[in-house]
């Protein structure tokens, strides 16, 4: 049986081309290895004629950030009738839209961080909450603008106010949530493993922590509690329906055990488009729960679709 023709979209315009060109490239690389037929595109503003010439039977969606994952490359593949894989066109922009996803996974029941959203110069002169707080913008990516406020801090970080910030006029700013950092995927309808996330001479995981090698320590499973282990697959799970993402989903968590194990669950986020780095956390979960790098990849462009 002749394997699909797959079109790899990586690279693109966003502050995450870097991550989606090394994303792209191990997927590329891995479903070539599954027998796959495999052009890889380089994303630019033409990519809708490009594709249209290519009739690829799949896109295998390794764009990161926006116009990738925000619903807009989903709405150009809905557009050409071209399959493709993760969340579709509304999910993938409530979930890149931190304020909005929040708002769902709460009337939903999952428990989230008290925020509000205020424009950037408004934090400038003064403390929009009691620290220790969290800002950050409200449509990107790999902790790209995260800035964190610690306690007993006198003023509010000048450079959101700047010349030197480039993520938006408006940001959201969050209570900060003591203890561990623990994330979730989803695979279809079946949460997987839960993942500690450790980083290595950084104060929480950012950009350097997510993609440079040692950069951070990946412990899977967990060690926790089991009931805290099924409540974080739990929620991951519901937050995954709630928004309404297809394929594979991955769900942030910080876990306060300071003063007691059962402590306090807080969801962060939803990432409808994970990494898939040889670093990325997603591939080592899957494999965790038995799935391969390739089957992984195999079932992804399996499951594709339009209308998702």
């Amino acid at each position: 049986m002749k394997k699909k023709h797959v079109a790899v979209l990586l690279g693109g315009f966003s502050s995450e081309r870097p991550v989606s060109l090394s994303s792209g490239k191990a997927c590329a690389d891995a479903l070539e290895n599954e027998g796959y037929q495999v052009t890889r595109v380089d994303v630019s503003r033409d990519v809708g004629s490009v594709l249209a010439d290519l009739k690829p039977d799949v896109a295998f969606n390794a764009l990161h950030g926006p116009f990738g994952e925000d619903g807009t490359i989903q709405g150009i593949l809905e557009y050409l009738g071209i399959p493709y894989t993760h969340s579709g066109v509304l999910a993938s922009a409530l979930a890149m839209n931190k304020e909005q996803a929040k708002k769902v996974a709460k009337a939903s029941g999952i428990p989230v961080a008290e925020s509000k959203v205020v424009n950037r110069f408004a934090v400038q002169n003064k403390h929009p909450m009691k620290p220790p707080y969290v800002v950050k913008p409200v449509n990107e990516g790999s902790s790209f603008g995260v800035v964190i406020v610690h306690e007993g801090q006198s003023h509010p970080p000048q450079v959101i106010g700047s010349t030197e910030w480039q993520y938006g006029e408006t940001v959201m700013v969050e209570r900060y949530i003591h203890g561990r950092e623990l994330t979730c995927a989803v695979m279809g309808d079946v949460a997987l493993g839960v993942c500690e996330i450790i980083p290595t001479g950084h104060s929480f995981y950012d950009y350097d922590s997510k993609y440079v090698p040692g950069g951070s320590k990946h412990e899977i499973p967990a060690k926790i509690s089991p009931n805290i282990y099924q409540k974080i697959q739990t929620l991951a799970l519901k937050a995954h329906l709630a928004i309404g993402c297809r394929g594979v989903s991955r769900s942030d968590f910080r876990y306060d055990d300071r003063h007691s194990e059962n402590g306090e669950v807080v969801w962060l986020e939803v990432n409808t488009q994970p990494g898939m780095t040889p670093t990325s956390l997603v591939p080592e979960i899957a494999a965790q729960a038995g799935h391969s790098f390739g089957d992984l990849l195999s079932w992804m462009v399996e499951d594709a679709s339009c209308l998702r």
